[in-house]
């Protein structure tokens, strides 16, 4: 009965948490979407009104503008450059918004009409929330549509009533609050599902090595039983002299391997299968919130130090963990691959594999401890290696190896 509910909680679906990295490739591809079709729709009156600037003004500030939004359309498709591009449309917006007073000619024809600049508005300050955080993001939503308010009043700007100057201004203004506090919330409650799982995986740990601890204190039990009992009862019931001297041999051997328990270092001569890895690994893999496909290989009666195992185990689920909360894709689309592989009598290679975002890992800065501290000395301490293969948009790949240099073969 408890293995029938075991597979079946194991075959029910699971909802996968979302990721802060989810949370900004939807933001980003909701605003570019919408940037585009708000975009289309200002094409027309932007035509009309080109008539009443500067000559080639109306041109160059559409192709300016449309241009900023195929940009920012494309970056987050891409997963390239989102903030930098969404950056750089909040900032030619405020320009052009700021240019139109001294770009119109013909302030009668601009009578009763509204700037088209009005209509990409709401882009602008989702941009503004997309690319820099929540205190400047802030004032950009309040500031621009204040500014185009202003604009509205001039006779540039349509020569509006102070009423509907106002009404349109706060209508921007709570246009681009509510956008600000959804992503915001959402950024938030993402970053908890990430830390939850980065607690979750180190109390995993804690559990790992406490397993091992009690192991070892099960094989200096049986050790007790199995040499000190086994001697003292011998001796407690020699009779014979031949019978004596055995106790006495028993007693010399059972001194001499508990003086070699003492000074054993664990983690040093303990070695363990291949496969008690693999099984750790698998059940990692199942507190994740994205699945990873799980390859075994070549790992009948290969051994490694207990210290290797723990690195090789560390390191596999701090890249692990990377791949779920940085590789950047949306839901159900980035495949990730877990693979374990046993390398003559006694090397490993593990390979942690996502076709997500990549990175360049030159950038990574010092402060950030997963790949330097986590997964590279991690490995080099125990006497392993770690190799980190990425490019931005080709996703990644992390080969670790024990001993260093046995990861020549891997694939």
């Amino acid at each position: 009965m408890v293995a029938a509910d075991w597979r079946a909680s194991r075959l029910a679906p699971r909802r996968a948490a979302v990721s802060r990295a989810q949370v900004e490739t939807v933001s980003g591809r909701a605003l570019g979407a919408f940037g585009l079709v708000f975009g289309a729709q200002t094409v027309p009156t932007a035509i009309d009104q080109s008539a009443f600037l500067v000559d080639g003004a109306g041109a160059a500030m559409m192709a300016v503008l449309y241009g900023a939004i195929a940009a920012l359309a494309a970056a987050t498709f891409t997963r390239v450059a989102v903030r930098g591009a969404a950056l750089a449309f909040a900032t030619l917006y405020v320009l052009c918004l700021l240019a139109w007073p001294f770009l119109v000619v013909d302030t009668a024809g601009m009578q009763q009409q509204t700037p088209w600049l009005y209509y990409l508005c709401t882009v602008a300050t989702t941009a503004s929330v997309i690319s820099v955080p929540a205190a400047p993001a802030t004032a950009y939503t309040t500031a621009v549509p204040a500014i185009y308010g202003i604009v509205r009043l001039t006779p540039s700007g349509g020569a509006a009533p102070p009423l509907l100057a106002v009404l349109d201004t706060m209508y921007a203004v709570i246009l681009g609050v509510v956008v600000l506090v959804i992503i915001t919330m959402l950024r938030q409650a993402a970053e908890s599902v990430d830390a939850a799982q980065e607690a979750a995986l180190q109390r995993y740990d804690v559990v790992a090595r406490q397993h091992a601890n009690e192991i070892e204190r099960v094989k200096v039990d049986a050790l007790v039983h199995d040499s000190v009992l086994t001697t003292l009862l011998s001796a407690a019931a020699a009779r014979t002299p031949a019978e004596r001297q055995l106790a006495s041999r028993m007693a010399g051997d059972a001194l001499r391997r508990l003086e070699e328990a003492a000074i054993e270092v664990p983690g040093t001569a303990d070695r363990a299968d291949v496969s008690v890895l693999a099984r750790r690994l698998r059940a990692a893999v199942t507190g994740f919130s994205a699945p990873f496909v799980v390859r075994v290989s070549d790992t009948s009666g290969v051994e490694l130090p207990v210290e290797a195992v723990d690195a090789l185990s560390s390191a596999a689920l701090q890249a692990m963990v990377n791949s779920v909360q940085h590789a950047d894709g949306p839901i159900g689309r980035v495949r990730r691959e877990l693979e374990i592989r046993g390398v003559g009598a006694g090397g490993c290679v593990i390979q942690v594999v996502d076709n997500g975002s990549g990175f360049d890992p030159s950038q990574v800065p010092a402060s950030r401890l997963g790949l330097r501290v986590s997964i590279d000395e991690r490995m080099a301490n125990a006497g392993g290696s770690a190799r980190i293969e990425s490019e931005p948009g080709r996703g990644t790949r992390v080969t670790l190896a024990w001993p260093a240099g046995v990861d020549g073969g891997a694939s």
